[in-house]
């Protein structure tokens, strides 16, 4: 995120994510704004991370999920990707 938003830090980003307990209903009503709804395409894909050999109890984001690739639990940090896109932005893309 601090690569795209250029004038904000990696530190300040991390310390915004801190200090809130975001829900999944926080994130939909900051982009309903933007996005249209009706027509549009929601990719969802997520995978977990390996850290075979992280300590759950020393880092936040380390639990144990389940692997497709190893079709068992596994330490790692579990990573969602979502990714939208509507008719009208890829109509403009195409033409």
């Amino acid at each position: 995120m601090a690569e795209i938003l250029e004038n904000v830090s990696h530190d300040s980003i991390n310390r915004l994510l801190l200090r809130e307990r975001y829900e999944l209903k926080d994130l939909f009503d900051t982009v309903r704004k933007i996005i249209n709804i009706i027509g549009g395409i929601l990719s969802v894909d997520d995978t977990v991370v390996e850290t075979f050999y992280s300590d759950p109890k020393n880092v936040e984001l380390i639990s144990y999920s389940w692997s497709g690739k190893y079709h068992k639990s596994i330490k790692g940090i579990n990573l969602i990707t979502l990714y939208y896109s509507d008719v009208l932005c890829m109509e403009i893309q195409y033409q």
